[in-house]
């Protein structure tokens, strides 16, 4: 054998044996993608795709977005797309919390309520979070908070607190200057809150909310 055959002979085996690797390494790929699909596997994301936050920031209150508590009595406000003004602020407290609720109008006499509160962190070392609900009047037909789990419109509302706030108002609240607000408060298992309300000897009243992000919130201040 020549040694100009022998070399062609080498490459030609060479190359052989690539393509036979190659070959199994595609035929394994293509039966392991096969075997995932059939058991319902989900493949794992690639390593870019894990470090993408699967929601973007919400941003840091103040910075990003204008502070909710900074709202005022006769600001403008856009919530969730609709400008209303601010007619008046309830400030209670009760048992070292304190929040605020602002009286809205969007200038159809649909008047609802907007509350502002700080809460703790959800477990230990968690830090506090600005918690945004605006509340929508329901009827509940005279009903009366009980300790035990509601029923309204076929979704069962857990307790969750319940007690008597102090509070001071200003501006137009319908409420007197100052008093004294029994409240109950529920949630629902989809996250739906409920609550009661009343001026002690006065009757219940009754309105449903979902919490908003902090900074869906768009202020106008009075004057501005």
């Amino acid at each position: 054998m020549t040694p100009e055959v022998a070399v062609i002979l080498g490459l030609s085996v060479a190359t052989l044996v690539l393509l036979l690797v190659a070959f199994f390494a595609t035929t394994r790929q293509d039966r392991e993608a096969d075997e995932s699909e059939r058991s319902g596997e989900t493949p794992l994301p690639s390593v870019e795709a894990a470090r993408s936050p699967a929601q973007p920031s919400t941003g840091h209150v103040g910075i990003d977005y204008p502070d909710p508590r900074t709202i005022k009595v006769g600001d403008t406000i856009d919530c969730q797309g609709v400008r209303s003004r601010v007619l008046g602020a309830l400030y209670l407290s009760w048992q070292g919390n304190q929040w605020t609720e602002y009286l809205l109008d969007d200038g159809t006499r649909r008047y609802q309520w907007l509350s502002i509160q700080m809460r703790a962190g959800l477990a230990a070392g968690d830090p506090p979070h600005l918690e945004v609900l605006l509340w929508t009047p329901v009827p509940t037909e005279g009903m009366i908070p009980a300790k035990a789990t509601l029923s309204v419109e076929g979704v069962d509302f857990f307790p969750v607190d319940r007690g008597t706030a102090a509070f001071r108002g200003e501006g137009v609240t319908s409420m007197p200057e100052r008093g004294l607000l029994d409240f109950a408060d529920y949630r629902a298992a989809d996250g739906r809150l409920l609550s009661f309300e009343r001026l002690q000897g006065k009757r219940w009243s009754s309105s449903h909310a979902q919490p908003l992000a902090p900074g869906t919130i768009r202020i106008e201040k009075k004057g501005g």
